[in-house]
């Protein structure tokens, strides 16, 4: 992947908080369950989200957390950036600490206009975005499930 384990962690479970309805709070053991991360790693995430702001947490038996901005309004770069920094993006693929635009590596070039693409892709995909992508993907999945239970009924 193109960033941490903690990031993908990060961008699981703000997907899945995105479906949650506004003012719910969601226990880290139930995002853990749904999204298949680990409760103890999700738990340590989730906080240092809600420490940088992106997150509302709240205690007690129904409490937990819950976004604090739009879905729409969170980029994938906005969780990576938080999570992991930008520095990975800055270094030369090579791992030359020289290699720059005025003294470029043999893989300066490409490796720019990857990683343009790269940091692009991940500022214009929204939270939101996903969440409705996988929303549609699940339902497209139940459709055939219940078309089968349909036919088998009436057989």
């Amino acid at each position: 992947m193109i960033y941490s384990r903690s990031a993908e962690y990060a961008i699981r479970a703000f997907v899945h908080l995105a479906t949650v309805p506004e003012g719910k709070y969601v226990m880290v053991k139930n995002i853990a369950q749904q999204t298949d991360i680990p409760t103890h790693f999700l738990a340590k995430i989730l906080q240092q989200l809600a420490r940088k702001g992106f997150l509302r947490s709240s205690k007690g038996p129904t409490g937990g957390f819950t976004l604090r901005m739009k879905p729409d309004d969170i980029s994938l770069l906005k969780i990576v950036e938080a999570m992991d920094g930008l520095n990975d993006y800055q270094r030369c693929a090579g791992g030359l600490g020289e290699c720059n635009d005025q003294a470029p590596c043999g893989m300066h070039d490409s490796w720019k206009e990857l990683r343009s693409y790269i940091l692009n892709y991940l500022e214009r995909t929204t939270i939101g975005e996903l969440a409705k992508a996988q929303e549609a993907k699940r339902k497209a999945a139940e459709k055939p499930k219940r078309a089968k239970k349909t036919a088998s009924r009436k057989g």
